[in-house]
């Protein structure tokens, strides 16, 4: 009954099979081992980041450029403040706020970006006063927006003196120094401002890249299962309709009889009807 499983066409449905299912399963297991990579570096920079909390600050100089690994690592810095700028559309626990920025001067023409800390409500014409001349700095490192960041407020048409990105690009435009690629958010706010905790690094973790990377990895296990279901499905309606060939039950497929009709040869004529 299951010669045919040996003809050229279902040769074919074979390799295909068999080519399909080794494929979804590489796939599917591509698919996890990027979720879990992602879950590793989540674990990673929790432990990173509680460790830099527990760390000694640096000097900015030994933790520059930004990466991954130097990402929330407190660092200290020297200088004096010779800008202000207001954040606006920036949350803290739930509550809508703005952020206080300052541009450090350390030495030279370059700038640090510093928030200062963060307030509730909206954000006013003007930014509250630094503390005058020159002061120590003591706070987290965190890379540069853009754009694409959580929580930036990229449309632009913003009122002078408020900047929605903090980062070099879009600093450099508001004052006329150099601008570290980079900024550090204080551990401790000024008097009236809360602190703002420092962020793990985007692009990796457990955010909705990883979970999509979960959600691929079962619709490729879906799919080697599906292959194999198909298989079955066609051997056993290729066995049904060769078995009721066999037996004689088969109907034609188009329903006509043998004259290719749908009437039979015996009712191709019909009585005249009297008087005609």
């Amino acid at each position: 009954m299951y010669r045919f499983l040996l003809t050229p066409r279902w040769w074919g449905i074979h390799v295909f099979v068999l080519l399909a299912i080794p494929f979804c399963v590489f796939m599917g297991s591509w698919q996890l081992s990027r979720f879990e990579d992602r879950v590793d570096t989540h674990k990673d920079a929790t432990a990173a980041a509680e460790a830099h909390a527990e760390g000694a600050a640096r000097p900015l100089a030994e933790v520059l450029p930004v990466t991954t690994a130097t990402s929330g690592e407190r660092t200290r810095a020297t200088g004096r403040y010779v800008q202000q700028f207001l954040v606006p559309d920036r949350g803290l626990d739930g509550r809508d706020g703005y952020y206080v920025l300052g541009l450090l001067r350390t030495g030279g023409e370059k700038v640090l970006p510093v928030v200062r800390g963060w307030h509730a409500g909206a954000a006013p014409a003007k930014a509250p006063a630094a503390p005058g001349g020159t002061v120590t700095v003591t706070g987290a490192l965190q890379p540069s927006e853009d754009a694409r960041s959580t929580g930036v407020n990229a449309s632009g048409g913003l009122p002078a003196g408020q900047v929605g990105i903090i980062g070099a690009a879009s600093l450099l435009n508001l004052t006329s120094y150099d601008v570290y690629d980079g900024w550090i958010t204080l551990d401790r706010a000024e008097s009236g401002l809360t602190p703002v905790p420092a962020k793990t690094p985007e692009g990796g973790g457990l955010d909705l890249k990883a979970f999509q990377n979960l959600g691929y990895t079962g619709e490729w296990f879906v799919f080697a299962g599906f292959v194999v279901f198909m298989w079955f499905r066609l051997v056993r309606r290729e066995a049904e309709a060769r078995r009721d060939a066999e037996l004689g039950i088969a109907a034609d497929e188009d329903g006509t009889g043998e004259d290719g009709t749908g009437q039979d040869e015996t009712d191709e004529t019909e009585p005249e009807k009297a008087g005609v």
